[in-house]
């Protein structure tokens, strides 16, 4: 589990480390101690660019940090323990902002590396109006059922000490903005970034960074501020900082992001409890309804994980639709006909039928899986309708008639068909139910092949027979009587 917590804008370091450790006793409250195994935090703004390489969790200042909870083996459905943490945190720490981000390495790489399956962008100039727009969209999202962990990830109220300094009165005591921008740097962030200085020991040959700064204690409030010297490289004579600037508590942004190079506020947001699909579509909605309320020059967007899934699905319905038009033009190929071919796939939407029947009554929402299950499923539930279908054929060119050869077809190839059909479903029964770490990831493909095969089966054993004595009633041939051809079949 990997939780994001992000205190009050401008909490200090050491604030949000006592912090988080009182969420973390409510942690290991909330988890049994025989399944958590333990829990690291990551505090504050990462030291370089290569933490940010790995993943990035929306951390903007000292006051986020990570905690990434590591559970033993047999332990009970993460998704149980995230909802629960859900509802316990923010009940008991009010003001803290809590969110659950994609812990595994496939979420995070369906997400494009966001923090959320949910992105929804109002990018524009107007900062100001995309911020309260931005805000009453929030409201209305949060009505949507199954959104969890809804925030907007920039921060606009991160205190700040405004200072503006009068550049005529700097510069008529021989002082620029440089020289007061420095001045500052040194006293507050020390030297080593404007006056790099080090000391050479000349024992060990090892040179020191030497480093001077103001002590924190010194400055902690505006008076101390206004009493900071200012000097410069032309004129020894120190002034005051509060006599040549105004100095004015603000809050500013924390953060400035952009896409496309456009400034860009992001409202991010999970699912819990119902089906990524399902949240966009309500997601959407609101958008049009609220899309005369959008700032002049501005657009929304819903990007994320959103955007990768409607991809994906739109590929994979082209991907089943056209499995099962090729599969039939090959059988048309194949038998020299179209009547039969077309009867051989009428067993293909009892396949279908029956996957979604297992889907729903497992609770299991549509996925790539389950699609790539219903791929699979359609080429099986073919092969078996084949089987079937030239036997009755071959009953056709005995002299049965067509009831008779589709009766003893299903009678001689019930056999072939069933075990078929079981070796697929047993076979997949493991999978179904989810055995073994990370079993949930692939247990829709089990789920939707186990479903589709079985009522798939029952299809191709009555169905598809009765459907044959239908259409093929008028066609006989003699048996012994070479001369007479068999008719040709109507088109269906």
């Amino acid at each position: 589990i990997l939780m994001h917590v992000r205190a009050q804008p401008g909490t200090r370091i050491e604030e949000t480390a006592r912090l988080f450790e009182r969420v973390e006793d409510t942690v290991r409250g909330v988890i049994p101690a025989a399944e958590l195994d333990n829990i690291v935090d990551n505090i504050g703004l990462p030291f370089s660019g290569i933490n940010m390489a790995y993943q990035n969790t929306g951390t903007i200042g000292p006051g986020d940090g990570d905690a990434l909870i590591a559970l033993k083996e047999d332990h009970a459905p993460t998704d149980s323990y995230i909802k629960k943490l859900r509802s316990v945190l923010p009940q008991k720490f009010p003001g803290t902002t809590f969110s659950f981000l994609p812990a595994d390495i496939v979420s995070q790489i369906l997400n494009f590396g966001l923090p959320a399956p949910i992105d929804l962008q109002v990018i524009g100039n107007n900062q100001t109006a995309n911020y309260a727009y931005a805000t009453e969209l929030l409201k209305r999202i949060r009505t949507v059922p199954g959104i969890a962990d809804l925030r907007i990830q920039q921060v606009f109220n991160y205190p700040q000490i405004n200072v503006a300094v009068d550049r005529s009165l700097a510069g008529e005591v021989g002082l620029t903005q440089r020289d007061v921008a420095n001045s500052l740097l040194v006293t507050l962030s020390g030297s080593g970034q404007v006056k790099p200085n080090f000391w050479l020991n000349t024992e060990n040959g090892v040179s020191y960074p030497i480093v001077a700064q103001m002590p924190q204690y010194r400055i902690d409030s505006i008076s101390d501020l206004e009493n900071v010297p200012v000097t410069s490289a032309e004129t020894q004579q120190a002034q005051y900082l509060g006599g040549l600037a105004r100095i004015t508590p603000g809050p500013s942004p924390g953060v400035v992001s952009h896409y496309n190079v456009q400034p860009v506020i992001d409202i991010y947001g999970a699912t819990q409890e119902r089906d990524l699909g399902a949240v966009a579509g309500d997601i959407e909605r609101i958008l049009k309804q609220t899309r005369k309320d959008v700032p002049r020059g501005s657009y929304v967007a819903l990007r994320g994980q959103v955007q990768t899934m409607t991809s994906a699905y739109t590929q994979l319905y082209v991907g089943l639709i056209g499995a099962i038009v090729l599969v039939y033009l090959v059988i048309v190929v194949n038998f020299q006909s179209w009547l039969d071919p077309f009867i051989i796939i009428t067993a293909l939407p009892g396949a279908l039928a029956g996957i979604v029947w297992m889907l729903f009554s497992t609770g299991t929402t549509l996925s790539v899986p389950a699609l790539t299950g219903a791929i699979m499923c359609m080429g099986i539930a073919t092969a078996n309708s084949i089987l079937l279908v030239s036997f009755a054929r071959e009953g056709l060119e005995n002299g049965l008639d067509a009831a008779a050869a589709a009766l003893e077809a299903g009678f001689t190839r019930f056999r072939p068909v069933l075990m078929t059909a079981l070796a697929m479903i047993i076979g997949m029964v493991p999978m179904a139910l989810a055995l073994g770490e990370g079993g949930e990831q692939n247990a829709p493909l089990g789920r939707a092949v186990i479903g589709g095969l079985a009522v798939a089966t029952l299809a191709t054993l009555f169905f598809v027979p009765t459907v044959f004595s239908v259409l093929h009633s008028k066609t006989r041939k003699p048996a012994g009587d070479p001369s007479q051809a068999l008719p040709a079949s109507p088109n269906p």
